[in-house]
């Protein structure tokens, strides 16, 4: 290659015949010029290539297990002793780090043409069901694919799948089964194709996105026809509330300037030469509301807050059925997406479908406010109620139910029920409250009964 150049310095000739002195340097401007252009391809071709180099590098980090990054590291200070101190044992096992690599790479050679397709029957299951899930896994290649293990994640647990034989253009279906052993969310999926060396030295994954999540619901008892309320007919029941307009007559007064002539009386206003309206006693329809008590500490197993749950979906299950207003909350749980309302969280209740996943993904809350606390942010809500129902665990006594109870006016009815465990069902009327003892689900219909009998 030519390096010489011809000098671009500025001609200073006056034509005086003046001399000018200067030194040339042959080459040096076009070594820099070829420095610089090389400089500035490297800097085009990393950040043309930096995400995929970067990405590669990942991969290949990945690639090596805890065990083979320990091997790994024992091979090249096994290198660096041997060639700095001469240790024969060092190159040793320098040789032999390098042969367990090597031979470990044929493993993760190749790539299997996998199309992977996650089916599931059903997404909500009631506790102690089980759902029922097909893989269907093709081989897209020409060439047979070698039996493989697959991992697919279950919630919290890891199941290892094993893929057989599948030849060229092959198809294969492994059924599998997943029991609903306990309430809450299960995330199924995605599942990965792991390849690995017999050393456990590199690995390889291939993760396919298809996941479900799974709602398992509480379990719930059928109750009698208006255990969610205390009004079972029509138009509701006449309450001490008066009101201008409504279906119960309660009495005639005078008329005040804004009252709607179609409640003019006229034969009272005709005895009494004033004009005199009707007045009307507010029918109270059953607004109902379940308040749970969320509180782990409150229940003295895991398994009587299993019981509690299903005792407050049950009655919150029938509010739905029959079409009461209800209002369904517990307590709120930090770290939950729904905001809290004086430490309340309302589960929601349009359809029986979405009230059921909602007690399906509540948790047990660690730290919450105490039943009582919970009692009086509901009444100092001022919703129109007219039965409140409290379910907690057996490690509330009944003098806390009792202070609990007070918070609400006297018009409201509240219903106050303990779950203990195994406990024999009882049923008391303390101070305008029903007292209820739950020992297992079956208990709450008979005792619902004997209630309304009362």
């Amino acid at each position: 290659m030519n390096t010489e150049s011809s000098s671009r310095a500025p001609d200073w000739g006056t034509g005086t015949g003046s001399r000018t002195y200067g030194t040339t340097r042959w080459g040096d401007t076009g070594s820099t010029s070829k420095v610089s252009t090389q400089r500035r391809k490297v800097r085009r071709w990393w950040r043309r290539n930096r995400r995929r180099v970067q990405r590669t590098w990942r991969r290949s980090t990945q690639t090596i297990t805890p065990t083979g990054w320990f091997v790994l590291a024992f091979t090249l200070l096994a290198i660096v002793l041997g060639a700095s101190l001469g240790w024969i044992e060092a190159w040793f096992v320098a040789i032999a780090g390098v042969v367990l690599l090597l031979i470990a790479l044929p493993f993760l050679i190749g790539n299997r043409a996998y199309l992977i397709r996650l089916s599931i029957d059903r997404l909500r299951v009631v506790v102690g069901g089980g759902v029922h899930l097909s893989i269907d896994i093709e081989n897209a290649g020409v060439r047979p694919a070698l039996p493989a293990t697959a991992e697919l994640p279950v919630g919290d647990s890891l199941r290892e799948i094993a893929v057989p034989f599948i030849g060229g253009r092959g198809e294969v279906s492994i059924p599998l089964t997943i029991a609903a052993d306990q309430r809450g969310v299960v995330e199924v999926g995605p599942i990965t194709l792991a390849r690995r060396d017999p050393l456990s030295l590199l690995r390889r994954e291939v993760t396919w996105r298809d996941r479900h999540l799974v709602h398992v619901h509480p379990q719930t008892v059928a109750l009698p026809p208006g255990s969610a309320g205390l009004v079972r007919d029509l138009e509701g029941a006449a309450s001490r509330r008066l009101t201008d307009s409504d279906l119960s007559f309660h009495a005639v007064r005078e008329y005040v300037h804004g009252d709607a002539l179609r409640h003019v009386h006229w034969k009272s206003t005709a005895k009494t030469g004033t004009l005199m309206v009707r007045q009307y006693e507010e029918s109270q329809t059953a607004r109902t509301a379940v308040l749970f008590d969320a509180n782990r500490a409150e229940y003295g197993s895991d398994e009587e807050f299993e019981l509690g749950v299903s005792v407050a979906a049950s009655l919150a299950l029938q509010a739905v059925r029959e079409g009461r207003e209800r209002y369904i909350a517990s307590a709120w749980n930090p770290g939950r997406m729904r905001a809290s309302i004086d430490g309340l969280e309302e589960i929601p209740s349009d359809t029986t479908q979405q009230l059921l996943d909602g007690w399906a993904e509540l948790e047990a809350a660690e730290e919450a406010r105490p039943i009582e606390a919970l009692a009086r942010a509901l009444a100092d809500s001022r919703r129109p109620l007219s039965v409140v129902t409290l379910v907690t665990g057996s490690n509330v006594d009944p003098n806390r139910l009792r202070r609990a109870a007070v918070a609400f006016p006297p018009d409201v009815a509240v219903i106050a029920i303990r779950c203990e465990q195994l406990a024999d069902p009882a049923a008391h009327f303390i101070d305008s409250t029903w007292m209820l003892t739950i020992g297992q689900l079956g208990d709450l219909p008979q005792l619902q009964m004997r209630r309304g009998k009362a």
